[in-house]
């Protein structure tokens, strides 16, 4: 379909917000001012994803749903538990990249029904999946009330010609944020029970920190839906509908990155539906893909990367992969460029950023990862 004048112009300042070098929360204020002008909406939810496991890990909120995290435990539980084709979970494997949802519609919504119309009185619900080079990096809903027009054919192109500019700027905005702390921060790790209820049972001494950390709350499920995306996941893997229990790296407000899981617990004297939701500090092999893949790095440069890691120099780099000493060149002088680096020990650090660099040098502890410093509000935590 050939998009409007307006559209089109939008399409393109998008383009170039994207390329700009915005740190996330700048980028998307702009792109989701300049979208407004040919695709108007009443809410606009912007989710960013782990590409790895496609579990959400934070919002940014717009219109008049800026502000609103009151539902945000039942929005996850609901997106994550109860999958439909135009879930972001589903719609990640999908060709194209949009769709959109009508309530009181012969193809009934259970989210769009049962959640959106009853909690913000939203009838109209069109998606997008941010989505660059095969690896989606988030979701977003434009949302539109009760009485509003309907989204056309032309939204629903024009949503679908934004996905790689919007991923993109993503990634970029992903990268923005990196900048390693002058001291390393360490929270320790820190487990939560939530209930069969959806309610949060028990959580492990010292756990507000971590999770006052990842902007989750210590009453109901918390904000931004991340422990109610975790146990809407894990509950579908108590009944076999995935094949793994949900996992996804989410950085903090310090700049800490954690790895978050969540188990279903075998029931016991009649209870069902709990679920144990643990979350530790990021080791560098579980931040690396992540943090390499937000460059966009060709598969090659991937490799070139992964090598330069290991501590391989030129030569055996170029002996490994079966290339010329100069082609390897070419490959490291890309990824460089990408990563805005000059140097292969820049390199390093600005993968490894501050899990890894400002611990160097510090005790080694019998996990193999740097001993623990003192964590935030408490005595050192044994290994």
């Amino acid at each position: 379909m050939t998009l409007s004048l307006t559209a089109q112009r939008v399409s393109q300042d998008v383009d170039v917000l994207a390329r700009a070098g915005l740190d996330l929360q700048t980028f998307f204020d702009e792109a989701s001012a300049s979208i407004a002008r040919a695709l108007p909406y009443s809410g606009l939810c912007v989710g960013l994803m782990d590409p790895s496991s496609h579990l959400m890990t934070g919002t940014l909120k717009y219109g008049s749903l800026h502000g609103r995290d009151e539902h945000d435990h039942e929005w996850g539980l609901v997106e994550y538990s109860q999958p439909e084709a135009s879930s972001f979970s589903e719609m990640v494997h999908r060709a194209v990249p949009s769709a959109r949802v009508s309530a009181g519609t012969a193809d009934k919504s259970f989210r769009v029904e049962e959640f959106m119309v009853r909690r913000y009185g939203y009838t109209e619900e069109l998606r997008l999946i941010m989505r660059d080079r095969g690896q989606a990096w988030g979701g977003i809903a434009f949302l539109r009330e009760s009485g509003d027009a309907a989204f056309t054919d032309e939204d629903l192109a024009l949503a679908a010609s934004l996905t790689s500019s919007l991923a993109h700027g993503l990634r970029t905005g992903l990268l923005a944020g990196l900048a390693a702390p002058s001291q390393p921060t360490s929270f320790g790790s820190a487990v939560v029970i939530v209930g069969a209820d959806d309610d949060v049972h028990q959580v492990s001494v010292g756990a507000e920190a971590v999770l006052a950390d990842l902007k989750i709350h210590d009453e109901g499920i918390g904000a931004h839906g991340i422990l109610g995306s975790l146990v809407g996941a894990a509950r579908r893997y108590a009944t076999g509908d995935s094949t793994r229990p949900p996992r996804c790296r989410i950085r903090s407000q310090s700049g800490v990155w954690f790895v978050l899981q969540a188990t279903p617990l075998t029931a016991r004297q009649g209870t069902a539906g709990d679920v144990v939701v643990t979350i530790e500090e990021a080791r560098p092999p579980e931040i690396v893909p992540l943090v390499v893949a937000a460059f966009d790095l060709t598969a090659r440069e991937r490799d070139v990367t992964a090598a330069v890691l290991r501590g391989q120099d030129t030569k055996e780099i170029a002996a490994e992969m079966n290339l010329s000493a100069y082609t390897v060149q070419d490959h490291l002088k890309s990824v460089f460029e990408k990563a805005e680096v000059r140097s292969r020990r820049e390199l390093i650090a600005r993968i490894f950023f501050d899990q890894y660099v400002p611990r160097m040098g510090t005790e080694i502890g019998t996990d193999g990862w740097f001993a623990a410093p003192t964590p935030v509000g408490g005595a050192p935590i044994e290994a």
